[in-house]
């Protein structure tokens, strides 16, 4: 048997106990081995069983003086009970289900009990607690109950304990064979253990800092291979060549001129960033970062306009057909007069505005637009990600801009070009392919340690600055109580001319289903639902103004429409789930409430709250809560005083963890990776050492065992 042996050759494993482990990721020895504890119990000292206090975590060391099975009537299951004592007093030992303990421990056997303390009717009791039988030298370190005991991240059927005693002797077996991949250089610099002293130590840890050191050296190794795997992404585009667009500086200078507002500093930047990557021969890989309403899209107008104007083409994705449409209408406003093709493509409507039509938008079939982008007649094609099916082809794409998307890699521009570029079509995808440049953009703050590892590939730009007359947004948490107060507000903000969102955590309610995440034991019917709410609203609390919802189960057109009027003042309050927080721009709406506000990460109520205070009107944001946990009002009192998206998006990498906040814990990192990458200096410490590798051994080719575990990880891994 090795690493590789299939998880139900292992013993003890049958075909229940093999799905279930398969459930958890774990389809060989090597992932069962690689299955690390969440935390530890410590059950390192003994105590003396007379200072045993109710619902203690505590291990002791004793004899038994008496233990016996008898049938449990009311729960129809054998109960053993046995009594153990030390030189300072004895204490009853409960267990239910377990008869054949009889058959191990005997009266005046030496025992290590390790486990939680109940108070019952007859006093202080260890319930179901783990046991070891010992010799009177028995050293406690040697012991496999006593110390840190690990705790295992379960699935119904697969409890810690279980796990546990699974592990440790496989482990004892096999830990030698568990290879270590560094090189040897990168292991002496940062002075890290050996990978198999690590697995062993964080399965079953001598003291709380070797147990951290093994973590340490485990996170390290993860986020190197990330590094590793990122950094040979960057060089991977720098080898593929782009067309180069040379910056037309007088058409800047005039598209600049003519909008109605004044470029902020950063948007001058930015963009400056984009237009000289742009000019040169190898892909633009570029992440545009900035806050709600701060100005991304003009950048992105004038890169795509300076595209336009060398002859080349550029294509427009958006997340949502919503955000779509509101791209096209801007963006054709802002290049009306300059003599551009733009066409809009989401399958359910599309529309163009031609040159020869002196920037009239008309309707035009899906077939007339596929054929006007493959003979290069259309300049910028705006659209969701049906822009990169098999059915579009582009005549010369140079630009992509994806929106809100952050993962966009090589490997799906050189679809777009196998299926578009007519050099492509001829040769194939190669050296020598021209490959577009990339523009990423996002609302969402990225954590400088984030942007070092997962987004390491792209370069970075940011608009730290909002335009200026945008009033900071008056932000409040308040509990159901104060509803009555709220709804007094938002009236007189309508009465006054403004409108207002109301987000709700979901749909509809469910009856008799449980919200089983952080909330376990919050029954969903508790967390408001945007059809009932709806309902509840224009019905008992605004019965003269206009309310409508708006969800994500709703149909294209039906959520145009409601956009629509929203959009034109014919809606007074939105009901909405979180569908809303992505690109939807209403400058008059003033007011946002969220329900629940506690059931999302600081990003997304950023992100939220970020739907009004796009104009000159103050605006207001009200976090409702129920909850009273103090790590929870923290968080929304975060809110509260902060409006840096940067700020906010670090405290969320803090509390939630980088899987929740940038919504890709489907990456496939694994969970050590995740977690370190809070690490900022574990963070620059294993760039800087993959760097330094690459530098020296491109191809790994004096790193054989490292070679072989980026090929494994390339497999596992999708960052694309």
């Amino acid at each position: 048997m090795d690493l590789a042996t299939p998880i139900s050759q292992v013993p003890r494993v049958g075909p229940v106990l093999e799905k279930r482990l398969k459930g958890l990721g774990i389809f060989n020895l090597g992932d069962l081995l690689g299955y690390y504890p969440q935390k530890y119990e410590d059950f390192s000292r003994f105590e003396k069983i007379i200072n045993l206090k109710p619902r203690q975590n505590a291990a002791i060391r004793g004899k038994v003086l008496e233990i016996k099975n008898s049938l449990a009537w009311k729960k129809r299951m054998t109960l053993t009970q046995a009594i153990v004592s030390d030189d300072s007093g004895a204490i009853k030992i409960v267990w239910f289900g377990k008869p054949y303990i009889t058959d191990t421990l005997f009266k005046n056997d030496q025992v290590v009990m390790a486990g939680q303390t109940s108070l019952g009717k007859n006093g202080l009791y260890f319930n179901n607690p783990s046991y070891e039988k010992i010799t009177e030298n028995s050293s406690p370190y040697r012991s496999r109950i006593a110390g840190l005991m690990p705790i295992y991240q379960e699935t119904k059927g697969l409890p810690s304990k279980w796990l546990r005693n699974l592990i440790r002797p496989l482990l004892a077996v096999y830990k030698k064979e568990v290879r270590d991949f560094l090189p040897a250089e990168t292991i002496r610099q940062f002075k890290l253990m050996s990978k198999s002293q690590a697995v062993w130590q964080i399965h079953f840890p001598d003291s709380l800092d070797l147990a951290q050191k093994a973590k340490n050296r485990l996170s390290f190794e993860e986020l190197f291979l990330i590094e590793l795997f990122v950094l040979k992404q960057r060089i991977k585009i720098l080898q593929t060549k782009a067309n180069s667009v040379s910056i037309n500086l007088a058409l800047i200078k005039k598209f600049v001129k003519s909008l109605p507002f004044k470029l902020t500093d950063a948007q001058r930047k930015s963009a400056w960033q984009i237009l000289k990557d742009m000019e040169k021969n190898h892909p633009m890989n570029r992440l545009l970062e900035g806050e709600v309403g701060s100005g991304k899209t003009v950048v992105a107008t004038i890169a795509a306009l300076n595209t336009a104007k060398a002859g080349f083409q550029t294509a427009i994705m958006a997340p949502t057909e919503i955000l779509a449409k509101q791209h096209f209408k801007e963006i054709s406003k802002m290049l009306f007069d300059f003599k551009l093709t733009i066409a809009l493509l989401t399958g359910k409507e599309d529309k163009i505005m031609a040159k020869k039509l002196k920037g009239e938008i008309l309707e035009a079939s899906r077939q007339k637009i596929l054929q006007k982008c493959l003979s290069n007649e259309i300049d910028i094609l705006i659209g969701t990600h049906s822009l990169i099916q098999k059915s579009v082809r582009f005549g010369n794409l140079a630009l992509v801009v994806i929106d809100e998307q952050h993962r966009f890699g090589i490997e799906q521009r050189a679809k777009l070009i196998a299926r578009g570029n007519k050099a492509g079509q001829k040769r194939g995808i190669n050296a020598e392919t021209k490959v577009p440049h990339l523009l990423t953009m996002t609302a969402t703050p990225i954590p400088r340690s984030l942007a070092l590892t997962i987004y390491g590939d792209l370069d970075l730009s940011v608009i730290d600055q909002l335009p200026k007359g945008r009033k900071k947004i008056i932000t409040k948490v308040a509990t159901p109580e104060q509803k009555n107060n709220i709804y007094e507000f938002i009236r007189r903000q309508i009465e006054s001319g403004r409108q207002a969102f109301v987000i709700c955590p979901r749909i509809e309610n469910v009856k008799h289903r449980t919200y089983n995440m952080k909330h376990r034991n919050t029954a969903w019917n508790d967390v408001k639902a945007v059809k009932e709410e709806k309902q509840r609203l224009e019905t008992d609390v605004f019965p003269n103004l206009k309310v409508e919802i708006l969800h994500g189960r709703m149909t294209p057109k039906e959520k145009e429409g409601v956009m629509k009027s929203f959009k034109n003042n014919k809606i007074n309050i939105l009901v909405s789930t979180s569908v809303v927080e992505v690109g939807i721009d209403i400058p008059n709406a003033s007011v946002m409430v969220i329900e629940g506000a506690d059931r999302f990460g600081l990003a997304q109520l950023h992100q939220l709250r970020g739907r009004v205070g796009r104009s000159f009107h103050q605006s207001y944001c009200f976090l409702v809560t129920e909850s009273s946990n103090r790590k929870t009002k923290a968080r929304l009192e975060a809110m509260v005083k902060s409006q840096d998206g940067f700020e906010l998006s670090q405290m969320d990498l803090e509390i939630r963890g980088p899987g929740q906040i940038s919504g890709r814990k489907q990456w496939g990192l694994p969970d050590l990776a995740m977690a370190s990458l809070k690490n900022l200096e574990m963070v620059q410490a294993t760039k800087e050492s993959a760097k330094q590798i690459l530098e020296k051994d491109i191809n790994l080719k004096n790193y054989p065992p490292l070679k072989e575990r980026l090929a494994e990880f390339e497999k596992k891994v999708h960052l694309e």
